[in-house]
């Protein structure tokens, strides 16, 4: 007798509401949430639509806005040209408090071990790009494709060896030190004014964006995906970029003379 496979579809997630603002607390992701994906991460720019969102937003939600990108802290600011304060980088390893405080986590000196790896394999396949963030480091293949199974099958490898964390990313995969992820960010920031006693709601696109959708919606608030249906802890979905910074700038424009 054959065994039968049982297969459930992706649930098909509806656009989210009006964004709330009174009680919430608003958490975005940055790349393929805020800013398309490019070819290379230095490739992303300013836009000047996205900081005048960004402004309005924070304004609105009276700071209760962070950024929550797995880029460092610094890129962070450049991108969203410091309007927002708050935010945490490097998928939670980084973070800076709405009054300008910053903490971050001490590199793990195993990371030197990928660096050696993930630079050898850069170095003998073209497209290949490490991205090194002092407490990660990241091999992005998104000019290189089908070399998707070697960098992961070496990032697995390194990942047990190391003890570093792995994170598989849109077309990267990342070691990182042991510490916070998204969702803590997001834990922490509620644990502070001015987002205690907020509805969180976590804005993102990629896997990693995960925790943050589990963290806003156990303390009640809710995560909206960006892109391509699949299995997640969000409640809602935006098709791409550009639907996000639609929905944003509605909310950001009401009531705006």
């Amino acid at each position: 007798m054959s065994a039968h496979i049982l297969t459930f579809p992706t649930p098909l997630l509806p656009p989210p509401p009006p964004l709330p603002i009174a009680g919430h607390a608003l958490f975005l992701d940055l790349d393929g949430t805020l800013a398309p994906f490019a070819d290379r991460p230095d490739a992303v720019g300013t836009d000047p639509r996205r900081t005048d969102i960004l402004a309005r937003l924070g304004v609105r939600f009276e700071q209760r806005l962070a950024v929550v990108s797995g880029r460092t802290l610094a890129e962070v600011t450049a991108l969203t040209e410091g309007v927002v304060v708050a935010a945490a980088g490097v998928h939670g390893l980084q973070r800076r408090t709405s009054w300008g405080d910053e903490v971050a986590f001490r590199t793990d000196p195993r990371l030197e071990e990928a660096r050696v790896v993930f630079a050898a394999l850069a170095g003998a396949q073209a497209g290949l790009l490490v991205e090194d963030k002092g407490v990660s480091v990241a091999l992005h293949y998104r000019l290189a494709p089908a070399a998707q199974d070697a960098v992961r099958d070496a990032a697995r490898r390194l990942e047990t060896a190391t003890g570093l964390v792995l994170q598989e990313g849109d077309h990267v995969a990342e070691l990182r030190t042991a510490g916070p992820d998204k969702g803590d960010a997001v834990d922490a920031f509620l644990g502070e004014a001015p987002f205690a006693g907020a509805r969180p709601i976590f804005v993102g696109d990629d896997v990693t964006d995960e925790d943050g959708f589990k963290a806003a919606a156990a303390a009640g608030g809710f995560g909206v995906l960006v892109g391509a249906a699949r299995t997640t802890a969000a409640t809602y979905r935006l098709d791409n970029v550009p639907q996000v910074l639609d929905w944003l700038e509605a909310a950001a424009l009401d009531g705006a003379a």
